[in-house]
């Protein structure tokens, strides 16, 4: 059975190996779960998922593989869970079964469906068009169709359903779909580099094992310093304009980076950087940090990000004077070249579409300088980024 298994979880893309087969198969030899389904899917995941970004495709194949609940792609949309709120399960006679006709197909279900999804703005119940429950929709929970897709109810009730939509616990940690402060810490896990550092405050278990073995017997307890995330990184915000409309991407990122580095440190720009940054920008005009003083401050091993959307007048970059606020001296390509100098591990996460580039000069001529390290700011582009900094 579990060879079956291990296979539907390969289709879905999980890259589990035979090593995790193995472990998984020693551990129903040895019984460590027995008779029940649910302690076979958290011992199964445990010994085959190695990444939580993954635990989406297991739920799917599992589902797949014991439950009969086969993947069905809802055009990047998600169903809202108040849509699905069961306030009553309406019991239908045979003649009125009987009245209610089927759309006529699979293909026609999912073409049918693709459209409410574009359409539906609100919750319905009770109904025989939209998504919702208790009704007679081919769409939604608890209600008849004699085809339909079935979405968000849990278990059989008909046995009608063409297809079934459940829902997936850990749909969040996928890699395509949007940003969101727990997505982005589990990309940035990748990027830590634990050190031990600080006072001896943590039992080291094999030296104290061993000390006590060469002293007879007689314990002697040994402390090592606590380990920490040893990386350091620096992050330069573009702040105002046309980054007004990715706030909620960037306070995802700053908070998702505040809880997973010890070491960090932020500053603000506008459109490109220039000769001084700020980190209040109620009082950017008063409190300015020449930009040698951050590059004479920070150590070059520091990480080095920049997030913003690239999109300005050329001459921004390559003219001095070009700063919309005030007259630079140099042009922000010299400040930039400086600080990659400086910098070896720097990347530019974008939050503009990544389609939409190819229309913006300045995108280019920033991407050129940053030596193509510019990486949209997406799951996948942040592992990306992740990586070049590795």
């Amino acid at each position: 059975m579990l060879i079956p298994f291990f296979m539907k979880v390969r289709e879905y893309k999980v890259p589990a190996s035979i090593r995790e087969l193995l472990d998984l198969l020693a551990a129903m030899k040895h019984q460590v779960v027995y008779a029940s389904l649910e302690d076979f899917y958290h011992v199964s995941r445990l010994c085959l998922v190695k990444d939580e970004s993954n635990f989406d495709k297991f739920d799917r194949a599992f589902a797949d593989y014991f439950q009969g609940v086969q993947s069905i792609d809802l055009f990047s949309h998600d169903i809202p869970d108040e849509w699905l709120r069961k306030e009553f399960e309406r019991l239908f006679t045979e003649e009125e079964k009987k009245q209610i006709q089927a759309l006529g197909g699979l293909d026609k279900l999912m073409e049918t469906l693709k459209q409410r999804l574009e359409e539906q703005k609100e919750r319905h119940q009770g109904g025989n068009k939209w998504i919702g429950t208790g009704g007679t929709s081919p769409f939604g929970a608890y209600g008849y169709n004699p085809e339909g897709v079935r979405i968000g109810q849990d278990g059989n009730r008909n046995f009608s359903a063409a297809k079934v939509w459940d829902e997936r616990k850990f749909k969040n940690l996928s890699s395509d779909v949007e940003l969101g402060t727990r997505n982005i810490k589990v990309a940035l896990r990748k990027l830590r580099q634990f050190a031990r550092s600080g006072a001896a405050e943590e039992l080291d278990l094999d030296k104290t094992i061993g000390a006590t073995a060469r002293n007879a017997g007689m314990l002697d307890i040994c402390m090592v310093p606590e380990r920490h995330n040893a990386v350091k990184v620096l992050l330069f915000f573009d702040i105002g304009g046309s980054m007004d409309s990715h706030v909620k991407a960037c306070e995802e990122l700053f908070s998702a980076c505040n809880t997973e580095f010890k070491h960090l440190e932020y500053f603000y720009f506008h459109n490109c950087v220039y000769d001084y940054v700020w980190k209040d920008n109620a009082r950017r005009k008063q409190d300015k940090m020449p930009l040698w003083d951050v590059i004479h401050k920070y150590g070059s091993d520091y990480k080095l990000i920049f997030v913003g959307d690239a999109t300005m007048g050329p001459y921004e970059i390559t003219y001095p004077g070009g700063s919309v606020e005030y007259w630079n001296e140099e042009p922000g390509s010299v400040w930039m070249q400086r600080l990659l100098d400086h910098f070896k591990n720097a990347i530019w996460l974008n939050p503009q579409i990544q389609q939409y580039w190819s229309y913006y000069p300045s995108i280019s001529i920033l991407s050129k300088l940053m030596e193509g390290r510019m990486f949209p700011l997406t799951l996948q582009g942040l592992n990306e980024g992740i990586k070049e900094l590795s």
